[in-house]
């Protein structure tokens, strides 16, 4: 049987893109886990890179970035989707796992419309997969490994995040010095109007 586990890395960041990881594997998942598969956020940068190296000679890793441009011009939630339908169309698998992107409460649907689009009936989604299944904790380990490098080319951003107080002094240095917002940054984000009623009223 052919599976395919799917994540995400930085849907909640101001800066830089959300990064939706694929692995196609087939075979037992036992191997994938030998291999260290598990949640990225539980590994660290270097394990995240010995790992990702051991797991792609047993299957493939495919990542889709979603720059911020068009985030800012269209709707995250749907271009998440779309990505993991991208994926599904790509690999064609026999079943998909997913990490749920949405509040248990609409896992239902959810797995519901990807089913209809994606033509694959055989749909596992749920909260904290990437750290149940492998082959999702693999798509997790590509999309924070992706995520991460484009952050890193940056230089001086922080994490991207907006607790990140690297971030938000980044963010706050364009708002103080009047000039334009750089194309890594998503612009609609609620942190910048925090940024700048700080500003007002700071």
């Amino acid at each position: 049987m052919r599976i395919l586990g799917l994540d995400e890395a930085g849907r909640g960041c101001v800066i830089g893109p959300l990064v939706v990881g694929a692995f196609c594997f087939e075979g037992e998942q036992a191997a994938l886990r030998e291999a260290g598969a598990d949640d990225s956020k539980a590994l660290s940068p270097a394990k995240r890179a010995t790992v990702h190296a051991r797991l792609v000679t047993l299957g493939t890793a495919r990542v889709t970035e979603i720059p911020p441009s068009r985030i800012d011009e269209g709707n995250v939630n749907e271009l998440e989707i779309e990505a993991f339908l991208e994926q599904v169309a790509h690999f064609r698998p026999d079943r998909v796992y997913l990490d749920a992107p949405v509040h248990p409460r609409g896992i239902k649907s959810l797995r519901q419309r990807l089913v209809r689009l994606s033509g694959v009936v055989d749909w596992i989604v749920e909260p904290k997969a990437d750290s149940t299944y492998p082959v999702v904790g693999a798509a997790s380990i590509a999309a924070k490994l992706c995520r991460d490098s484009r952050i890193e080319a940056l230089d001086g951003v922080g994490s991207g995040y907006p607790s990140d107080p690297v971030t938000r002094a980044h963010l706050l240095g364009f708002i103080q010095r009047g000039e334009a917002l750089p194309p890594y940054v998503r612009t609609r984000w609620a942190t910048l109007d925090n940024l700048r009623q700080g500003q007002l009223f700071g």
